[in-house]
């Protein structure tokens, strides 16, 4: 499991909010965030109920809009005023 940093309570919120939604790649979570994929994972296993998390690993699993690099387009791309970059 990746070592996770100390991170305040709004702010793991804020990564669960932007973990969950589908088009949020990860990327967008490690430049603001500084997390990587596999300490989102861990973050996301230590915070939620174990179904949740299930159920949450199934959807994301190979869906594109989570990882830029499997995406096929870029443009319309939704940014949160909450977003840092």
């Amino acid at each position: 499991m990746s070592k996770l940093p100390e991170l305040e309570s709004a702010t793991i919120d804020r990564v669960i909010e932007m973990a969950w939604e589908d088009r949020t790649p990860f990327a967008a979570i490690e430049t603001q965030f500084g997390l990587s994929e596999k300490q989102v994972i861990a973050l996301m296993r230590q915070e939620m109920k174990q179904s949740s998390f299930k159920m949450w690993r199934e959807r994301v699993t190979g869906r594109k809009t989570k990882h830029l690099a499997k995406r096929d387009f870029l443009e319309a791309i939704f940014k949160s005023q909450n977003q840092k970059t």
